[in-house]
């Protein structure tokens, strides 16, 4: 590690994102966040964002330390011009083309090159994004590629150096838990647990083995049988 080198974490406040902010934290010397109000179903995860964050100070001061500023931005937009499940009251369901409809399509092309611009105007020099190929549910911009892609056009665009990192592009969910459990121990894995969103209907009722969430939608479905192959129990 660097002095030099600093990252700016894409922090929704789910699972994914959490694990990453924490690799970053143990990466790099300077880290700042980023989340994204875009009209989500889901909205309950930007409430958590702060408890979360707050809860990484307190488990480990020498992140403290290192973490920097929470930048939200506004991309209402986006749900103004897509109509999925992720952005609307509709049933989750496979679209014709073969994707599902909670595909919002461009979302983290947009989230990425905002990120950029943000991180470009902040001297920050690594992006840090959860996007997965292993586990995930067949979002084309979540491909490996699609990053690797990206990251040339935001660098010819900018004329930068700027890196897209994605920790657990090569990680199921079950890898996922154990990356945090190696990261932080197991109160980052309570953490996780206890104080994340994940769940696409933003069901936060009763506390599961795994978290919170409807348990029935695909990302709590993925995420509890992740958790009990991490901890050893069923498929």
């Amino acid at each position: 590690m660097l002095p030099t080198d600093s990252a700016l974490v894409l922090f929704s406040g789910g699972q994914d994102s959490t694990t990453c902010l924490a690799w970053a934290l143990k990466h790099y010397a300077r880290v700042e966040t980023i989340g994204f109000d875009y009209g989500q179903r889901h909205a309950v995860e930007l409430t958590v964002r702060p408890d979360v964050i707050a809860r990484l100070r307190a488990q480990h001061p020498e992140w403290d330390a290192k973490l920097g500023e929470d930048h939200m931005i506004d991309l209402s937009l986006i749900s103004e011009i897509s109509q999925t499940a992720m952005t609307h009251d509709i049933a989750i369901e496979t679209q014709a083309n073969g994707l599902p409809n909670t595909f919002v399509p461009g979302r983290n092309l947009l989230f990425m090159t905002v990120a950029a611009t943000v991180a470009y105007r902040r001297g920050l020099t690594v992006l840090v994004g959860g996007m997965c190929e292993t586990d995930f549910s067949g979002y084309p911009d979540c491909r490996d590629d699609t990053m690797k892609a990206l990251q040339v056009a935001l660098n010819l665009g900018m004329d930068t150096r700027i890196k897209l990192e994605t920790p657990l592009m090569w990680r199921d969910k079950r890898q996922t838990w154990e990356l945090a459990q190696e990261l932080g121990g197991q109160p980052l894995v309570d953490l996780i647990r206890e104080g994340t969103h994940t769940c696409y209907l933003g069901e936060r009722g009763a506390l599961h083995d795994w978290g919170y969430g409807c348990g029935t939608c695909p990302a709590c479905e993925l995420r509890a049988r992740g958790y009990r192959q991490f901890v050893g129990g069923a498929v």
